[in-house]
Parts: structure tokens; sequence; C-alpha cells
């Protein structure tokens, strides 16, 4: 017996398939025969010249038969017989053919729906029967299948007119304010900071106003609430705690569960012997699941107490670029009311759904994205479903599902509550942008597949979902992050690993980084574009993994192998669970070197020599010379970091005095490139130089 075929046929419907095969499709052969599953090809019509029975006593065969797994249907054709026969591959090529033909690629709509007389529900029942079912067992599920809807449709026409992006950010008249001059700037607008987007933004506000900065955070939901969770390492969230935003008491406090140990494992089942990998044991990384609720709610307060202000349910419309401030325009969603503040500086922290990064970057403004479902569930698992001691980092239980390698995350929060995730890595194309709502009717239907449960009982707390974006960036000046007096941060700037794609993880590592330097930017009024652009979370030790994560996308219009990205993720994965549990740490945290980098890729090429054949069919000539570049980028900033990081950060620090009294932009520049040969680099974090604290209404 030998397997001739296998393919993942794009559609759910596994009985068409079948009736297809077994009442339409035609082949050469002369017989035909009806199995439960599929159909046998006998191939007694060829002569006995072209095969010999005799030796074996029986006719050739062809078994094709077909099973439904994750809402895909799959097809496997075996050749009953210990010799090749003749025209077998056009037999199989004639049936890829006529399946492709047939089953082709469908990347579907949301409808465009009228809620002025239906709800919501009714609206997307005919399409997402159990996304709908499942919802309105959800607390505030209507409201939050709104914003799914919303959202969807929202990342569909950015993409699609990346081109001729909506414009929001305006400049105005008159000529630009001076820069750095080498004094302090006395600001006559009502606040210092104005953040939009209430998740990453108040963290980032909170230290802010905390520093005395006069901070405005505007919100488009009712402050709060979240359409994710957050996990996280010690090691990792200590940053917020040598930033003062959090006593090691208060993080205590905001730890729902700390898990013993996390796993990542990716289906094997189709791929060769050599290209199978063990479990990979991460127990330092994501294993601290935070109570999302309670840590936005403690960020918020302190925003509060250092004398910030929130507007939540406030929708950001414009900003009005001037010379010494920006008027940033919005809409009070329940009462429709307008709504104007002025401020020294807008940072952006709205992630995907930002118009302002689509604005910034336009057609690159996000390279790849992960489109990402999921819910809390506060019970209803039969016991020993899961131990609550342990996490599915990643997971996959199948191979590529209409044209998509879904993967899973599960994490234990307080009680019995449970988060899990389904996700998938994706190319960005205006014909296949990329669907939440497919993806919900995915992970409702398929997740007792994945973790045994009866839907029905379990209890849902909220659903968790959004659009995780990826960049693949050259160097740190490859993506704008700034306009004069605009900045963003966390997904909006999209500077995060596109391989791993922790936004969240990302901003907190990176915060003294970016607290240092922003405050410095507007104790000498650096906010023009240029200085801006410099304040980042780009870290050129990740920027090289983003060829890799195209690896693990199928492109659009495109076959793959079924079982190629789980091929892929086993051998990286199993190169990590040989190596020392340090290796994979630091890996995933975004602290990989030079030296370790190339080892481990040479490694996974000896071990799957044909790995790089792979990529290489999934990505443009553009794309190498671009990868180069960032491999070059990579190379010379960590040989300059093993040359100065051992003092040059000292030597900055302490000439810091002398040069910010005379040339502020030049100790900005010195700090950035600081920062760029130590964080940039994923090495241990520099001391955080001494930042005055300021009374709101005074800069000194």
């Amino acid at each position: 017996m030998k397997q001739l075929l296998y393919l993942e046929i794009p559609t759910p419907d596994v009985d068409a398939v079948r009736l297809w095969l077994q009442q339409e499709w035609r082949s050469e052969v002369e017989k035909k025969n009806i199995t439960p599953d599929g159909i046998r090809l006998q191939l007694a019509s060829y002569s006995s010249d072209e095969i010999n029975t005799s030796s074996l006593g029986k006719i050739p065969e062809i078994s094709i038969f077909v099973w439904s797994v994750q809402r895909t249907t799959y097809l496997k054709a075996f050749r009953w017989y210990d010799r090749s026969i003749p025209r077998e591959q056009q037999i199989i090529q004639k049936l890829t053919a006529d399946l492709r033909a047939q089953f082709p690629q469908e990347y579907p709509e949301p409808p465009a729906i009228d809620l002025s007389g239906q709800t919501i529900f009714e609206a997307l029942a005919p399409h997402y029967p159990l996304t709908v079912r499942y919802f309105q067992k959800m607390p505030n599920g209507e409201y939050d299948l709104n914003r799914v809807y919303w959202w969807e449709k929202r990342w569909r026409e950015s993409v699609r007119n990346p081109q001729q992006p909506k414009q929001v950010v305006f400049k105005g008249d008159g000529e630009m304010g001076r820069w750095g001059d080498g004094e302090n700037f006395t600001p006559s607008s009502t606040y210092d900071l104005i953040y939009i987007g209430g998740a990453l933004g108040v963290v980032h506000a909170a230290v802010m106003a905390r520093l005395g900065y006069r901070v405005l955070l505007l919100e488009r939901l009712p402050f709060g609430r979240m359409n994710r969770e957050w996990n996280i390492s010690r090691r990792e969230f200590q940053s917020l705690i040598d930033l003062g935003l959090f006593s090691p008491a208060e993080f205590e406090s905001v730890i729902a569960r700390e898990y013993i140990d996390g796993f990542s494992k990716f289906f094997d089942g189709n791929n060769p012997s050599h290209l199978r990998s063990p479990v990979l044991h991460t127990p330092t990384v994501l294993n601290i699941g935070l109570d999302a609720d309670k840590f936005l709610r403690v960020c918020g307060e302190k925003l509060k107490a250092a004398g910030g202000e929130i507007w939540d349910e406030t929708e950001f419309i414009r900003a009005d670029v001037e010379p010494t401030q920006v008027v940033v325009t919005a809409t009070h969603l329940p009462t429709q009311s307008d709504r104007q503040a002025t401020g020294r500086l807008l940072v952006d922290a709205m992630g995907t759904a930002s118009p302002i990064a689509w604005q910034l970057n336009g057609i690159r403004a996000f390279d790849s994205v992960c489109p990402t479902v999921g819910a809390a569930i506060a019970s209803g698992f039969e016991p020993g479903v899961w131990d609550s001691n342990y996490g599915d980092v990643l997971y996959s239980h199948g191979d590529i599902s209409r044209g998509r390698q879904l993967i899973w995350e599960l994490f234990p929060g307080a009680d019995e509550e449970i988060t899990i995730y389904l996700f998938h890595y994706h190319q960005v194309h205006p014909d296949n942008p990329g669907s939440l709502l497919e993806m919900y009717e995915d992970f409702f239907a398929i997740l007792p597949e994945y973790r045994r449960c009866d839907l029905d009982k379990l209890v849902w707390r909220k659903p968790t979902f959004g659009y995780i974006p990826g960049h693949f960036s050259v160097g740190s000046s490859d993506r704008t992050v700034a306009f004069d007096r605009t900045i963003a941060i966390g997904d909006a700037a999209s500077l995060q690993s596109p391989l791993i794609f922790t936004g969240f993880g990302s901003l907190v590592r990176n915060l003294p980084r970016l607290t240092t330097l922003l405050d410095t930017a507007l104790k000498y009024d650096l906010l023009d574009a240029s200085s801006l652009n410099q304040i980042n979370a780009f870290q050129s030790n990740v920027s090289v993994t983003w060829l890799f994560s195209k690896g693990m996308m199928v492109p659009t219009h495109s076959y793959l192998p079924p079982e190629r990205i789980n091929a892929t993720l086993n051998t990286f994965f199993g190169l990590l669970a040989d190596e020392p549990p340090e290796v994979a740490d630091t890996f995933i945290k975004d602290r990989t070197d030079w030296l370790t980098f190339n080892r481990l890729a040479l490694k996974a090429a000896s071990r799957n020599p044909a790995l790089l054949l792979w990529i290489l069919k999934v990505v443009s000539w553009k794309d190498i010379w671009r990868w180069l570049g960032s491999y070059l980028n990579f190379t010379i900033y960590a040989l300059i970091s093993w040359l100065l990081v051992g003092w040059f950060p000292a030597l900055v620090q302490k000439l810091q005095p002398w040069l910010v009294k005379r040339f502020p932009r030049l100790w900005f520049w010195l700090l950035v490139k600081s920062y760029a040969i130590a964080d940039g680099m994923g090495r241990n974090r520099q001391p955080i130089p001494q930042m005055t604290a300021r009374l709101s209404g005074s800069q000194t």
C-alpha cells in the first residue's frame, strides 16, 4: 500500500464531496466501486503487458476516501499494489484538477445588514448560526457581536482601500514651532498627552500621568471592557513595577492564575517521522494569567489619581495638527455630541482598527495579521478535560483548514475559568482580508474536537477577538509611526515580532524605553515627525523572523500540501524542545541573540533541508531581498551592540547633565541609539534614566 494523494478540500460539506466522487466524477478506468467513505478504482482494463496480477492474485486498485475535521474535508488516495501502476499519476492529476474546479477556494464576505428593523442576531443567524446561538448565551452578547461585525467591516475596508485611506489627521496652517532650542517647553494646551484607545493605551497613559503630565484618554467602548485576555511572565511584568505603576503586592492582586507549565504541540499525524516533535515545555512563558478587567481598572484608577481624565464611549473622528498643539475631535456615542480636546501630543493606541495607522503607512500599514477569536468560559468543562495548573501556549489538532492553519491557545484563569483562542497566520490580501465571523463559526463547531465539551453546558463569560497585526520591517525606520505631534504605539505601531505577535508583551517589555524617550521628547519639545519616529519598540533581533512567519501562511488563491505548515512548526519547535529551557524562553520573549538565531537556523536547515524551499514557494524575490536587508541590519547591530553595550549606555547617562542643557536634540539621539543597542537587541534592560516627576499644569 502506498499513499498517492493527500488533499485539503476547502468545504465543510463532506457529503457533497463524497457524492460527487461516487456519482459525478469520471476517470478513464473501467470500474468504480462505491465505498461508505468514497470509491475504489479497479484497474482491470489495463492489459497484462501493463500490469501483472498473477504474482499477487488480485487486481490493482486505488482507494479514495474522504473525512471531515475542523469544518474541512480531506481526501486521501492509496494504491493497493506493491509497485507503481501505469498512468496512476495521470489519474491522480486529473482527480486533483477536477476537485479544484468543483470545490474552489472561497473567501466569504460578511453580509450587508440593516439593523434598523432587526437585531444583529436576526441579521446574522442565516449566515453564522452557531455564532449567533452562542453569543446569545453571553452577557452583552448582542453588543459584542455588533463589535465583531464592526471590526471585520472596518478591517476589510482598510485592506481594500490602502492607497486612499481615510484621512483623519490634518495639518493646520502656519509655520511649525521651534524644535529643540534647549529650553523646556511651556504649553498652552489643555493636555500634554491625548491617548486614543483604552486597552494598551491606558497602561502607557497611567505611567505618563504619574510623571506629572496632563493626560486625557479616549476610549470607544465603556472603559474597562476588553475583548482579549492577557498573559505574561513575571520577568516581563517587572517593567511595570520598575516604572512604579504597580507595586509587587498590586501585581499579585491582578494575577488570576499562575501556571506550573505551558505546552506547545502541533499535529504531526501526516508528517514524516523526522518532522515530528515532542511537546515543548515553557514553564516561564505566558505563565501568568492576568485578571484583565482588574488590571485595566487599576491602571485607570492610577491614571485618574494622577490627574488624568478618561472619556469613554467616545469615538475619535479627526486630529488637526497645528504648530504648537494638536486638536482632537471626537463624538460621545451615547449622546452623539461632538467633543474637542487640545494637547501637545496625540498617542494612537487603537490597534488594527486605527485609521491613523493606515494613513501613516497606506498599503504597508500591516503586512500580516492573526485573525483571532475565542471566549472566556466561566465553567462547564467536565473534570479531567484540562488541569488548570497548565496552559496550552500553541496547539493544532489538524492540518490546513480551508486555506488556514488553525492554532489554539488555552489559558486557565481564576477558579474554573478558561480562556481559549483560535487563530491563524494570515497574509493581508484585498481578496481575502481575513474573517472574524468565519473564524467564530469554526470556533464553535470544532471546540469539542479540541477539548471535549458540550457547548450548551458551558457558561460563557465573554468573547475574545481581534486582528493582531505584523509588519515586515527591515530597519527601525522602515515603518512610519509618527506625524508631527502624533505617534502610534502597541498594535497600531505594529513593531512586535511578526512571528510571535505579542503586542501587549512587546509594549510591556519596551515600556521603559518608550517612556524615557517620550518623556525626553516632551520635555524638550522634540515633537516633530523626525524625532517621534525614533520612539518605537523596534527590535532588530526579532525583525528577521518575518520571513519565517510567511511560511506559516497559505497565500490567497493558492494551495499548499495540508501537512506543510504543521511540518514547518514542528521543525522549529522540535529544535527548541531539544535545547535547554532558557533558549525557548529567550526566543519567545524576543531576546534571541545573533549567535543563537544563526545556530538554530542552521540546525533547522540540517534537520529539514526542504524548509527553505517551502518558504521560497510562498514568498517573492522582493521578499527575499527585503529579508536579506533585515538580516544584514541584524548582523550590523549585533556587532555594534557587542562592541558598545558594555560601556556606551553608561557613558550616555554620565553625559546627560551637560548635554541636555546645551544640545537636547543630540542627547535625545544618543539616548535612542543607547536603547537600540541594548533593548533593541533583546539584551538586559539598561537602568531607567532619572525622569523628574512634574506637577500637572507646570513644566520644568
